[in-house]
């Protein structure tokens, strides 16, 4: 029985000796734990959405060719910005936002339009398509681009300052294209989902600054569709308070496709990027 009680007692004092030493420091009991304090930043942020304001510059150059072509049979190479008269620059919106679920996993969603349009008198005859556009005609171009991806990443390293992670990320794109002249009209469209490895990292310099980034890359050659596709961020944010922050960035785009039939055959390839501000409202 007086094991028992000692042993009750000494259970009794080993909690209450934390608890005495938090309310009396001098009490000579050991002391509790420190309560590590938790730092607001990309690291810690278990959801986040950005807003912003996104400047590229565009270059884009293609071959549409005749859906019913015989072989050896092409559209004309063109640039849509010399050839089209569509504009190089472009002020745009592009909105983000990401769900951290635990420490390790992360889904990111981001989605922009870039859509353009341009008038310009042809200074030579332009196969596009089925259609034969003459010089001399004046002729009113559109050319959309709707990009939507979903991005998972898990954190391979995850320390206080540092976070680095790979995943699956998934894209899907929308390319519009109408061209129409007096009496002539010719419009292609492609919309098609792929898959990309992507990248995500970020340090923390200080409480208030970090750097960040991430990319995702795809290389396909597969019957008679071939390309890569490559996209990636760098920004640097500083934090405002606990839940805003503001950042300056650069985000790139890049892709070359070539394509045997279907509803867009020819090649692209599209290269915008620039710089870009945003606001981040994060917890």
């Amino acid at each position: 029985m007086r094991i028992s009680l000692t042993a009750a007692w000494m259970l009794l004092a080993m909690y209450a000796a934390p608890a005495l030493a938090e309310r009396d420091p001098q009490s000579g009991a050991p002391l509790p734990p420190a309560r590590r304090h938790k730092v607001d930043n990309p690291i810690t942020d278990h959801f986040y959405i950005i807003g912003a304001y996104y400047r590229p510059s565009f270059k884009t150059s293609m071959r549409v060719d005749p859906s019913t072509a015989t072989p050896g049979v092409s559209g004309t190479p063109l640039s849509a910005e010399n050839d089209l008269g569509l504009p190089d620059k472009k002020n745009m919106g592009r909105v983000e936002f990401m769900f951290r679920m635990r420490e390790r996993h992360k889904v990111r969603v981001d989605t922009f339009e870039a859509n353009r349009s341009g008038d310009k008198v042809l200074t030579q005859d332009f196969v596009i398509g089925d259609e034969t556009f003459p010089a001399g005609q004046l002729t009113h171009t559109e050319l959309n681009w709707r990009q939507f991806a979903i991005t998972y990443t898990y954190s391979i390293f995850h320390r206080e300052h540092f976070e680095l992670g790979t995943g699956l990320a998934c894209y899907f794109l929308q390319v519009d294209m109408l061209n129409q002249t007096t009496g002539t009209r010719e419009q292609v469209s492609a919309a098609t989902p792929f898959p990309a490895l992507p990248v995500d990292a970020t340090w923390v310099i200080s409480r208030r600054w970090s750097l960040n980034g991430h990319g995702a890359y795809l290389k396909v050659n597969h019957h008679d569709l071939g390309g890569w596709y490559a996209d990636y961020h760098l920004d640097t944010q500083y934090r405002w308070n606990s839940n805003f922050v503001l950042g300056l960035g650069y985000t790139n785009i890049r892709t070359s496709i070539s394509r045997v039939g279907g509803s867009f055959p020819g090649v692209v390839n599209v290269s915008m990027g620039g710089p870009e501000m945003f606001l981040r409202f994060s917890f």
